[in-house]
């Protein structure tokens, strides 16, 4: 036997070893010791270390899935206190001792920490308190904190799960959370690669903001874990926080030590909730609820889980009719940010009769304003260069008389630099760092070698949408797009504030730092406010803003990839959401429009052009369209349950499917050949199957369904249930 096969003989049997370890300690884990306090129902078992409050064991008692496995390992909480003259000191929870630990009920378990000793300072007065409930398998931590410390605390890691384990040895474990639409996703196990720091970090680190998701997904192949910071108006931000201790076994490929210690040192890896609070000295908090639970299936039940949640407060928005029926848009820009006028106000008439004459409903219309794209924002005011402002609210009223709606874009979340505006007035308005210095921003780059370069952009500040004066100035400039006529907005960037989290200057009118994004829905809420006084059936909608900002911009464009996770369309069946189509012979990315119920937005020359200027793609545009209207209780009333519901069978991977279920309660699968070059079999399989026929773009009329069909390479099939 040669040693490589030894060696991979010996670490099998180690690996079955642990295996074997980890299955006995599931079975003797179910009775308490008598140092801990055990939260137990039928599908979860919770233990806490009576004299430290750490976390120390979690069994699934369903699966046996063991995720917090090594009591030794088990953590309470983590705080960071900065010193005016040594900003890491820490206050760690291994070093402290419980105040109390009591348990309030069956289900319910409240902590107290007090007089805490940091890392640097000392013992400081503080008290930090967790209740603690378990109620039908999920876990609610609600955290508080009274500072009465001369210090601030600024972050504070809890729940914190010190041991967090896959379901197996084998089993791999990847992250997932809501990001542009897109359920975006990062492997944890078993190989780990480091995003944070730059080596400023001891360990590989991986984090996910609350600014992009209010939930995380921890997701093996067959079952999971939700875990959700239950806070809808978003107060503050939280880190969701994944550590690899000690480390990974070689930098190549990142692989984690599958056993329990390497060198001497324990192989885990942490997880934990790392709230971003800021509380001033003599202060309190009280945080936001952290749930979390353990799921069966794949990534859609932990989306269900949250789904359930978010029906106790998300708000169904107002969205005009024409928004949510079949129709196209154009995007079309006028003038980019280096005032090449490409498009002056009274030509854009020629644009609506286009689209008017190819049945495209609606235009959305950038760099119409001064600066053109990107250049002087905030400012919403018309560009002397394109025209004059009655020119331009003409065109929009003419273009509207057609039958297509004007829809403006702009972005208020900004301000140009080089303006004379900026200088003179808004730089009062601008986001600061804790040292006084503004955040600012690059800007993109348009048209000329030299912007292309980088060499002459326009940097951005960020602007304090905390801040009143700063709201009211945003707000009267959107209400120059309701004065000019239009039917709507598109507020672009509206899901980010160019990675600027808070605003530290203590000069905006309220007590900094503050989060950005809380800020985001009180300007919504102007924004609305203004637009009901002059069309209550104005539209909003916004560049891929997130789900709590669905309840302001409704109406959400987006661009996708082949390999997209369709999440929010996944989350709700209707919401109006709109995909770019720049290619010329773009058959692949509207058939995957058609999929997932995207409403198309033709963008040729990168929405530079006409809607004629690709026929191919706008011929079979329509052709996508018409075989929504013929099949609409399918395809766009029905409700979208992605693959679930359905199995397709095909000898590629360039396949995708998607399930809709009619209100009738009949189906349709459609399935889309991503083969550029060859057609392929595939065999649709629907339990308890009625008459199923077959339908596509160029032949919309049903055909009997066969038992392998064959689809074309870049076209779809959709097989219906009748």
């Amino acid at each position: 036997m040669d040693r490589r096969t030894f060696n991979k003989l010996a670490s099998l049997a180690a690996m079955s070893a642990i295996a074997d370890r980890a299955e006995a300690y599931a079975a003797e884990g179910m009775a308490a010791r008598s140092d801990e306090l055990i939260l137990e129902d039928n599908r979860l078992l919770v233990a806490f270390d009576k004299g430290t409050g750490a976390l120390t064991r979690i069994h699934r008692k369903s699966t046996n899935w063991v995720i917090e496995r090594r009591p030794e390992l088990g953590v309470s909480f983590r705080l960071l206190a900065p010193l005016p003259n040594q900003r890491a000191n820490f206050v760690l929870g291994r070093k402290q001792r419980t105040a109390s630990v009591e348990k309030v009920s069956a289900n319910q378990v409240r902590l107290k920490w007090s007089n805490l000793l940091s890392e640097h300072g000392g013992v400081l007065p503080i008290t930090f308190t967790a209740t603690v409930t378990l109620k039908d398998g999920a876990l609610t931590f609600e955290p508080a904190l009274q500072n009465d410390s001369e210090l601030p605390v600024e972050t504070i890691d809890y729940p914190y799960f010190g041991d967090l384990n896959s379901p197996g040895r084998e089993s791999s474990m990847q992250t997932g959370h809501m990001w542009y639409a897109n359920l975006a996703g990062d492997e944890i196990y078993p190989h780990f690669s480091n995003e944070k720091g730059y080596w400023g970090v001891d360990y590989p680190t991986k984090t996910i903001g609350s600014n992009q998701s209010l939930f995380c997904l921890i997701q093996s192949p067959e079952q999971g874990i939700y875990v959700g910071v239950h806070d809808p108006t978003v107060r503050y931000y939280l880190e969701f926080t994944f550590v690899q201790h000690p480390g990974v076994v070689q930098s190549i490929t990142a692989d984690v030590p599958r056993q329990d210690e390497i060198s001497g040192i324990p192989v885990h890896l942490d997880f934990r909730t790392c709230h971003f609070v800021f509380a001033h000295p003599h202060s309190s908090v009280e945080l936001a609820p952290v749930v979390m639970c353990a799921y069966d299936g794949d990534w859609h039940a932990g989306v269900d889980v949250y789904r359930e949640w978010r029906s106790t407060w998300y708000v169904q928005p107002h969205i005009p009719d024409w928004a949510k029926d079949i129709h196209s848009w154009q995007q079309l820009q006028v003038d980019g940010a280096e005032q090449d006028y490409t498009i002056p106000y009274p030509k854009i008439v020629e644009y609506g009769e286009e689209c008017a004459a190819n049945g495209v409903t609606a235009i959305q219309l950038v760099g119409w304003n001064r600066g053109g794209q990107d250049g002087g924002d905030p400012s919403l005011d018309t560009d002397p260069g394109l025209g004059t402002w009655q020119e331009l609210h003409d065109a929009i009223a003419r273009v509207q008389s057609k039958g297509v709606k004007m829809i403006l874009f702009g972005k208020l979340y900004f301000a140009d630099l080089t303006t004379e505006w900026y200088k003179k007035e808004l730089y009062q308005y601008q986001a600061t760092d804790p040292y006084g210095v503004a955040y600012e921003s690059d800007s993109y780059s348009y048209t000329t070698p030299t912007q292309l370069a980088g060499i002459n952009n326009r940097r951005r500040a960020i602007m304090d949408v905390l801040c009143e004066q700063y709201r009211d100035i945003a707000t009267r400039q959107f209400e120059k797009t309701l004065a000019l006529g239009a039917s709507g907005w598109l507020f672009d960037e509206v899901l980010q504030h160019n990675g600027v989290l808070y605003n530290f200057s203590q000069d905006h009118g309220y007590t900094a730092p503050g989060y950005l994004f809380h800020g985001d829905m009180p300007l919504a809420r102007q924004f609305h406010a203004a637009a009901d006084k002059v069309n209550p059936d104005f539209l909003f909608a916004g560049e891929g803003p997130q789900d709590w900002l669905m309840q302001y911009y409704p109406f959400s464009y987006i661009r996708f990839g082949s390999g997209t996770r369709h999440v929010c369309r996944y989350l709700d069946s209707q919401m109006p959401l709109m995909a770019a189509v720049t290619g010329f012979d773009d058959r692949e990315m509207l058939n995957l429009i058609l999929a997932y119920r995207y409403i198309i937005s033709y963008e040729p020359y990168n929405f530079k052009g006409h809607v004629t200027d690709y026929p191919l793609t706008l011929a079979y545009g329509k052709k996508i369209d018409a075989l929504r209207h013929r099949y609409r209780e399918y395809l766009w009333d029905g409700e979208f349950r992605d693959m679930l519901g359905a199995t397709v069978t095909a000898n590629a991977n360039s396949i995708r499917y998607t399930v809709f279920r009619a209100h009738t309660g009949r189906r349709a699968v459609v399935v889309v050949n991503m083969e550029n070059d060859k057609a392929v079999p595939a065999k649709v399989n629907l339990p308890n199957p009625g008459k199923l026929v077959v339908v596509t773009p160029e032949r919309p009329d049903p055909e009997p369904m066969r038992d392998t069909m064959e689809i074309p390479c870049r076209s779809v099939a959709v097989v219906l249930e009748q």
